[in-house]
């Protein structure tokens, strides 16, 4: 897409700039304004590669100045597709990838472009960890600010709640701190709900020791068992230490060598995780996932917590199609559990999984109202990822998961969505929000009352 705007205009701000303006006219355009999530296919007028601050503020002003729409586009996925816009200016954060730590402190400093990959590498040196995502080259900025669910999640919380302070180049074009002692009202609003607030350039987080070695469950078990291994996993996770996080999912069996080649295609419940404390107690503690059935495949066992962090790396690649929609179950009964596999079986592309998050822990030690995220107290997340290479399954992966989260919240004690797999964004802010949309509403109002961030939804 071309810009109405004229070329000395341009020039200006490409001269302004210590990072590249890349423009449609520039070969690098297209690589530019290509995002993670092969669905999304936009057209900015200009991509401005922030090298610092200083290139964030000019990008804003000069989007405020030109009435521009503009996105933030992180270091990572960004699947619903809000870190680009047609017609407007991206301010890629992605060059700032810079990760400092400090292991005395036990705290971490994080460009606002790096990956989750990015920070493990750094604090794993220490034997420190951030709680952050299942795949590494995940961002830490969209993450954090839609809330943050790892493998560490119910041991240490989520990212959000291990975030310290945040610094933040708001609409108006100021350089501000947002922590419990300054700007607290921003503060709060990032903590899941951050990312039409402004763009924030760094982060800084509360460290934990973990690793360098974690006791790890990935076990493949037969589909045709699929609800009762749902229903022995909620016997299990009833009980389970807080230092287990296990992550379910109803997949079909990928063509790997790694797997028998008698189960390719083949549906399947995959119990994956980790225990975040000592590795031998870890083992035993999984030892039920483990021994449930006579699996498909076994590969659990004790790992680097680095190697863990990007198992499944290859299985969300670049350019690839992604529609993932959530919401909150308050309980897992056989009524649904018999509608998660009924929903699944239904699935039309094999690349997909529909995945049962374990919460609860350290993430409901937080209340309601102490940080935008919410549904603190639901036990379980549930997330239908529709991923597809085929664009003539588009409109069939994406009315699957549409039905799919209809059916559930029908048949279900069902709530809210958890906003960092929300669809296109297509729901109001009360179900994103609940009880907190209003605040955040009013949060917004202050940093951005002309609506900058929010006229394209930015999404860092």
């Amino acid at each position: 897409m071309e810009s109405a705007l004229s070329e000395p205009v341009v020039t200006e701000l490409a001269t302004d700039l210590a990072g590249d303006l890349v423009t449609p006219d520039d070969d690098a355009y297209d690589q530019a304004r290509r995002v993670w999530n092969g669905m999304v296919n936009r057209w900015p007028a200009m991509v401005a590669r922030c090298a610092g601050v200083a290139d964030v503020r000019r990008a804003v002003a000069f989007a405020r100045e030109h009435d521009l729409p503009i996105a933030v586009r992180g270091g990572g996925h960004g699947v619903a597709g809000a870190a680009t816009v047609d017609g407007g200016l991206v301010v890629d954060l992605s060059p700032m990838d810079w990760v400092r730590v400090d292991p005395d402190a036990r705290r971490v400093q994080v460009g606002a472009g790096a990956t989750w990959g990015d920070v493990d590498r750094e604090t794993q040196a220490f034997g420190l960890a951030v709680p952050g995502g299942v795949v590494s080259d995940t961002g830490v900025a969209g993450l954090t600010l839609g809330g943050g669910m790892g493998h560490l999640r119910r041991k240490h919380g989520l990212s959000c709640d291990n975030l310290v302070s945040a610094d933040v180049v708001t609409a108006d074009g100021a350089f501000v701190r947002a922590s419990a002692d300054e700007n607290a009202d921003l503060f709060w609003a990032l903590r899941g709900g951050g990312a039409e607030l402004g763009v924030v350039t760094s982060f800084e987080f509360d460290c934990h020791p973990v690793g360098p070695e974690v006791a790890t469950c990935f076990v493949w078990h037969r589909g045709e068992r699929a609800e009762e291994a749902l229903a022995f996993f909620r016997e299990f996770a009833a009980d389970a230490p807080r230092a287990v996080s296990v992550l379910p999912f109803y997949a079909w069996v990928p063509e790997m060598e790694e797997l028998p080649e008698s189960s390719w295609g083949d549906p399947a419940v995959v119990f994956f995780g980790c225990y975040a404390d000592d590795p031998e107690e870890g083992t035993e503690a999984l030892r039920p996932l483990r021994e449930f059935a006579d699996p498909i495949a076994d590969f659990s066992g004790t790992m680097p917590y680095l190697e863990l962090q990007s198992m499944l790396d290859e299985d969300y690649p670049h350019g690839r199609f992604y529609y993932w929609k959530s919401l909150y179950l308050r309980d897992l009964d056989n009524d649904a559990i018999a509608g998660i596999v009924e929903t699944a079986e239904a699935c039309p592309a094999l690349l997909s999984t529909v995945d049962l998050w374990h919460l609860g822990g350290a993430i409901a030690d937080v209340g309601e109202t102490e940080t935008a995220y919410t549904d603190r107290d639901a036990p379980y997340l549930l997330n239908f990822e529709a991923n597809w290479d085929d664009p003539r399954k588009t409109a069939a992966a994406v009315e699957w998961v549409r039905d799919s989260v209809d059916a559930m919240r029908d048949r279900s004690a069902a709530s809210g969505l958890y906003v960092n797999f929300p669809g296109f964004g297509e729901d109001s802010e009360h179900v994103a929000y609940g009880e907190n949309a209003e605040r955040l509403r009013a949060v917004a109002d202050e940093y951005d009352p002309e609506d900058l961030f929010g006229r394209a939804g930015a999404e860092t």
